[in-house]
């Protein structure tokens, strides 16, 4: 049988990991985390890993399994996600891929797209170029050879323009037609994406709690831990490090760095929204401010018993 994999994603503070705890509950599963911070070892409170007690209870995957000076990057993910995830099927179980890292999502739904890696040599003529005949003789030359890519990109936008060039002459393929060759999980299981959302002010509420309790538990000492090792570029964006970073310079107080860091991830939230909202795939779950995470994870598994899922077998085993 074709064993299913259900995605739990949404915004930071929503309440993913405790909707996916009640869910995992229910089911033969193990959550594999899709989070680009939580795969960080070092870091503990910074990337809000699940508490010591929750993965003692559920299986769970892509957390702390790297170094802080490591580059992590989405291709490895990928291939460390894809493989966490066959691992479950090979034990019967169901992958609940959860978090909110929207690039994660989707390439685990649609594949990477293999032009990702840069030619700093190609990207340098490019710019050269750039500046000596202007971003429009380079839109031109864009036309000609990847017509698809240069209707969708300003003729302005030289970043644009120079990057789908340099994804040309290293590979002599058009960048529109390798996005088109990408190949994801997603019509390859049966799979189903749940994405959980509050009410705005609520949500922000639950982000500036999220920030207190993070302080509460030691985030500076944490921070300050972390940036006396050589931190790689991926772990260098954990949150906190530059506000925190500050405070310790007495460059700002300790409040105007909590309130700054709780800014950005209200700020993050927002953006992950706006990704999200843009996949047609994902199947909406508004969270009111009383419900529980049972019974959040109760309708999520009404939703899986209506649809066309065949689930039956990872309900029979938790029964054994």
């Amino acid at each position: 049988m074709n064993l299913p994999i259900i995605f739990i994603v949404g915004p930071t503070g929503v309440g993913k990991s405790a909707v996916a705890m009640a869910l995992a509950a229910q089911m033969n599963a193990e959550i594999i985390s899709c989070d680009a911070m939580q795969v960080y070892r070092e870091a503990a409170i910074a990337n809000d890993k699940p508490a010591i007690v929750d993965l003692k209870c559920v299986p769970h995957h892509m957390i702390g399994c790297v170094g802080v000076k490591e580059e992590y990057d989405v291709a490895r993910y990928r291939k460390d996600a894809i493989t966490a995830i066959e691992d479950v099927h090979g034990r019967g179980g169901v992958p609940l891929v959860v978090g909110g890292s929207g690039m994660y999502v989707s390439i685990l739904l649609d594949g990477i797209f293999e032009g990702n890696a840069q030619d700093p040599m190609v990207r340098r003529q490019l710019t050269e170029d750039a500046k000596v005949l202007g971003s429009e003789k380079l839109y031109q030359r864009l036309k000609k050879v990847d017509p698809v890519s240069a209707a969708k990109i300003n003729p302005n936008d030289e970043r644009r323009i120079i990057r789908a060039l340099e994804v040309y002459v290293s590979n002599r393929k058009p960048i529109s037609q390798m996005q088109k060759d990408r190949s994801g999980l997603w019509g390859k299981y049966p799979i189903k994406v749940f994405a959980l959302n509050r009410e705005r002010q609520e949500l922000y509420d639950r982000v500036d709690q999220r920030v207190e309790k993070m302080f509460a538990a030691g985030l500076v000492e944490e921070i300050k831990q972390l940036t006396q090792l050589e931190l790689s570029k991926t772990a260098g964006v954990l949150i906190g490090i530059p506000e925190i970073t500050a405070y310790l310079r007495d460059e700002i107080s300790l409040q105007d760095a909590k309130e700054e860091i709780q800014l950005k991830t209200r700020h993050y939230v927002k953006r992950q929204l706006t990704w999200f909202r843009k996949d047609k795939r994902l199947e909406w779950l508004m969270i009111a401010q009383d419900d529980t995470a049972l019974q959040t994870a109760q309708r999520i598994l009404e939703k899986l018993k209506e649809s066309n899922m065949d689930i039956t077998d990872a309900f029979e085993r938790t029964k054994k």
